[in-house]
């Protein structure tokens, strides 16, 4: 037995059986048939071979699709095999043939040909038959099907009169045959001696025997992968065999098999063999993708559907198909780049429009729509629109551009095409907004136009804005008013409407003061907010004017709770969506400036939380940098700088516009407090945009600027750049402590200089506008600065003891340990060492939990009173920290707040004598002689319970 036929062994068997009743002089007819390439071929040419080297006479041909209609073509091979052995009979019947064919063009007359050859068929026969008188003849036809009825009647003809001769016919026909071919396999299956052998597709076994060649030890690991991709075709598994061996070479393979190029040319093989429906239908239902029905395949190829059923038919039986899908992708592709491009985009356009009448998805037929690569009928436009945003829901965002993209080239000029124009600037915002900078400029000059809704309007200016293009936008916008007046006065319809323009130069003046110099001082009324007391649904319908309203409440200073329930509320009615995106992010931040941190990292937390799913790198970089200020003000040096980090890695400098201000000022700001001010200075290296000055956004990064340059002992040019976020501030109407602190920052500049008239100065200036209630984070950093800029001892340690009390209850950590380090240095002057210890200590502490290694350096355990430094020290408690019991480490802690014994008694359930003995007992321990000596020695012991 052939080791390339083991899978077939049965089949073999029965073909050298058939061979050798030959042989005896018992003629047979065998028909061989299966689906498509299941190798009904290769195992013909093999039997051939093997019929040869043992001196049987092999006759050979094969049908032709191209010459079915060529006049015994099959039968001509057949004689031309046999003119080698008998010149006679060759000679003999080639002239029978010969003159049947003269006739027939002779006269033109097919049809008395096709009789006239009929009634020499007999005669050939009989002239073949006497060379099988002394000698085994083997007669072979591939593809009979595709022969021409001469030659099939002939084939009929002799197999009518093999019985009795050393003849074996051997056939190879499709498992589906056409009309006209029926008739010519039902006589011969009528034959009493004509055998039939199915070829079936190979089982997992036989595709392991085939992989266990190359691949001795995988091949067992391997077979039901292969399997199931090919679906037993050996035309597939040898192609799929090839392209591993390729790839791999003469390694085993640990993973799958990977389909490439043999693999691929072997699908279009199987689908060319086939009638010209099957490669049609084949195309329909790699274009339609999933399992569709055969009604909607007929539709869009143009096939009957009786014949679409067939062919899905055959394409499963060779093993395509599965479930009437293809059961690889790599199969889909090749059949899609294989098909000319106007007919593969003729497909897609029937199926869209069938998907649509159909009321398909959006998405499905969007996908149609995009593959034709040209403009689509207005039906589809709607259709588009649709998708998009099915798109973005999907987190798709390149889908949905390529949505919006065609809609807009295949939509006409006018408000439509604008609108959608509108919206794909949205969706390229969401991934890119420099991507999107093309686009909008296009906006820019419809909506100057009057061609833009008005939420588009708003959104349009928001993005100019961004771009750092507010003062041209200021510009359009002040135009717009003024033909909306003339309009108004004339009665005609105005474009916009006047609250629409005045929320746009309300959202202009806020985010890039300067630009209220185009707007007249009698100019258009702003549009009035929501009352303070309003609910989240009584306001309007954009969220650009409220978000503004609420950020300018936070930045006129003054108690924060009108800005808190304002911006409260804008958080609350809108939802994140790429045109609330800025309006949102601009509402934590009047949380942050009113003070309220808390409420601040909830939201950003949540609004985060909403986004985390989405792919949108823009929402994710504007509100990273909002956590990441957050993160800043609460003294959390590390977390801020990677959160800015991260947000910046997000989009490009160019995406940010002139917002790159922010990230960069919380990244700098807290690489100076961490100590790394080469990477402070690198940063203020990287270019800006220049209109960065004229945003509220740079006031955030002159103040970082000027801290890194306190922070590098360039102490002037901090001054200059504290000064003028100053000037900035109290020309804009936004000169507020929680925004940027300028003069508090100005007196440690002038502190640092030498000048503490002149930094008193600005602290008092300070003080003088905080009268009335305050906030605790603008308080503590004034009574800390007043502390600081005093040269009266007492009046410096009230103003600390102050400062402390109100930074313990707010966020701000690093600040809390500046003061606690000023309050031990104070101590210390006053001569309580003690204390000094404690309060420095503390300081480390909440310096280190801050990341602020400097302050940590200024802070190290022994700089208060002349002990010399341990390295590690506070890393490592001393060894007295593991002598004191629990119990003890409780009543010691609460001795150092300063409770009585009685006291100590009541909070821990005991006795006034237990309290005692404990207390007999710490003393010892930790070798102090007084009640005063605990709470220095407990730090050096690192219990931070102290308060």
């Amino acid at each position: 037995m052939v080791a390339r036929f083991v899978e077939r062994e049965k089949q073999w068997e029965t073909l050298t059986d058939l061979l050798g009743s030959a042989r005896r002089g018992r003629g047979r007819v065998a028909a061989i048939s299966g689906p498509i390439a299941v190798g009904k071929t290769a195992l013909l040419e093999r039997f051939t071979e093997e019929a040869v080297s043992d001196g049987v006479l092999v006759l050979e041909a094969a049908g032709s699709r191209a010459e079915r209609y060529l006049l015994f073509g099959i039968l001509r091979r057949i004689l031309d095999g046999a003119a080698a052995f008998d010149p006679a009979v060759h000679a003999e019947a080639t002239a029978l043939l010969d003159g049947v064919t003269a006739q027939a063009v002779d006269s033109g007359d097919t049809a008395a040909a096709v009789e006239a050859g009929m009634r020499v068929l007999p005669h050939v026969c009989a002239s073949l038959l006497r060379i099988a008188r002394d000698r085994t003849v083997l007669i072979t036809v591939d593809d009979v099907h595709h022969g021409d009825e001469l030659s099939r009647a002939f084939l009929l003809c002799l197999a009518r009169r093999v019985r009795q001769s050393g003849v074996l016919i051997v056939l190879t026909e499709g498992v589906r045959l056409l009309p006209a071919q029926l008739a010519f396999h039902a006589e011969l299956r009528r034959q009493p001696h004509c055998t039939t052998i199915r070829l079936p597709l190979l089982s997992a076994e036989g595709t392991a025997r085939i992989l266990s060649g190359p691949f001795s030890t995988a091949a067992a690991r391997l077979a039901a992968d292969c399997h199931d991709t090919t679906g037993g075709n050996p035309l597939l598994v040898k192609a799929l065999l090839e392209d591993g061996l390729a790839a791999l070479g003469d390694s085993e393979p640990f993973q799958p098999l990977a389909p490439a190029e043999t693999f691929e040319r072997a699908v279009l093989d199987c689908l060319h063999r086939g009638d010209p429906d099957l490669l049609a239908v084949a195309r329909g239902i790699a274009v339609l993708g999933d399992a569709a029905p055969a009604a909607l395949v007929a539709r869009i190829t143009d096939v009957h559907v009786r014949a679409v059923e067939l062919a899905v038919q055959d394409l499963t039986r060779c093993g395509l198909l599965h479930g009437g899908s293809f059961r690889l992708a790599a199969s889909r592709a090749a059949v899609l780049a294989a098909a000319p491009p106007g007919a593969l985009s003729a497909l897609h356009q029937r199926a869209a429009r069938l998907l649509h009448e159909e009321g398909a998805a959006a998405l499905d037929i969007a996908r149609h729509l995009l593959a034709t690569r040209k403009p689509v009928e207005e039906w589809a436009i709607a259709v588009l629109q649709e998708a998009a945003e099915h798109a973005l829901v999907e987190d798709d965002p390149q889908l949905a551009l390529r949505c919006g993209e065609l809609a807009v080239d295949s939509c006409p000029d006018g408000s439509r095409r604008t609108a959608l124009k509108s919206r794909l600037v949205s969706i390229v915002w969401r991934s890119s907004p420099g991507a999107a900078e093309g686009h909008l400029r296009q906006l820019s000059r419809e909506f100057c136009a009057g061609r833009l809704s008005d939420q588009d309007l708003l959104h349009a200016v928001s993005c100019l804005a961004w771009m750092g293009e507010a003062r041209q936008a200021a510009e359009a916008v002040r135009g717009l008013q003024a033909a909306a007046q003339q309009a108004e006065e004339a009665g005609q319809p105005i474009a916009y409407a006047p609250d629409t323009l005045a929320a746009a130069q309300s959202w202009l003046s806020l985010v890039s003061p300067p630009v209220r110099e185009a707007f007249p001082a009698d100019g258009p009324a702003r549009a009035e907010p929501a009352a303070h007391g309003a609910a989240p649904y009584d306001m309007p319908e954009d969220a650009h004017l409220p978000a503004a309203e609420a950020l300018r409440t936070a930045l006129r200073g003054g108690p924060g709770d009108a800005a808190v329930a304002e911006a409260t509320r804008v958080l609350q009615r809108y939802h994140l969506s790429d045109r609330t995106l800025t309006p949102l992010v601009h509402a934590v931040l009047a949380l942050i400036y009113a003070g309220d941190l808390d409420l601040a990292l909830t939201w950003i937390d949540r609004l985060l939380a909403e986004c985390s799913a989405r792919n949108a790198p823009t929402w994710h970089a504007a509100l990273g940098v909002v956590r990441a200020e957050v993160a800043l003000r609460q003294g959390d040096l590390p977390g801020a700088a990677a959160q800015a980090r991260q947000s910046m890695s997000l989009i490009s400098t160019q995406c940010w516009g002139v917002g790159i201000a922010l990230p960069l000022a919380v990244l700098i700001e807290a690489e100076t407090q961490m100590g790394n001010l080469d990477e402070a200075m690198a940063l203020l290296e990287q270019p800006v945009p220049e209109l960065l000055s004229e945003t509220q956004f740079g006031l955030n990064y002159l103040r970082a600027r000027g801290r890194c340059h306190l922070a590098t002992g360039r102490y002037h040019a901090a001054l200059r750049d504290f000064l003028t976020c100053g000037e900035l501030m109290q020309a804009w109407g936004m000169d507020a402590a929680e925004l940027v602190p300028w003069r508090l920052d100005a007196a440690e500049a002038w502190l640092a200089i030498g000048n503490v008239a002149r930094a008193r100065e600005h602290v008092e200036q300070q003080k003088q506008r905080e009268t009335g209630p305050c906030g605790v984070r603008p308080r503590g950093p004034l009574l800390y600065a007043l502390a600081r800029t005093s040269g009266d001892l007492t009046y410096r340690l009230k103003r600390l003891t102050e400062a402390v009390e109100l930074l313990e209850q707010g966020d701000d950590r690093l600040q809390l340990a500046k003061a606690l380090g000023e309050l031990g240095s104070a101590h210390r002057a006053a001569g309580d060492y003690n204390r000094a210890r404690m309060f420095v200590r503390k300081a480390w502490h909440v310096a280190k939990s801050c990341g602020a290694q400097p302050l940590c350096q200024q802070f190290t355990p022994g700089q208060v009173d002349g002990e010399p430094v341990t390295v590690g020290r506070e890393t490592e408690p001393p060894r007295e920290a593991e002598v004191l019991s629990e119990a003890e480490a409780r009543v010691a802690l609460l001795a150092a707040r300063g409770d009585t014994n009685r006291e100590i008694a009541t909070k821990l359930y005991v006795t006034v004598s237990t309290v005692e003995q404990h207390l007999t007992r710490i003393y010892r321990k930790l070798k102090v002689k007084r009640r005063r000596d605990l709470p220095a020695r407990l730090w050096d012991l690192n219990l931070t319970g102290i308060a």
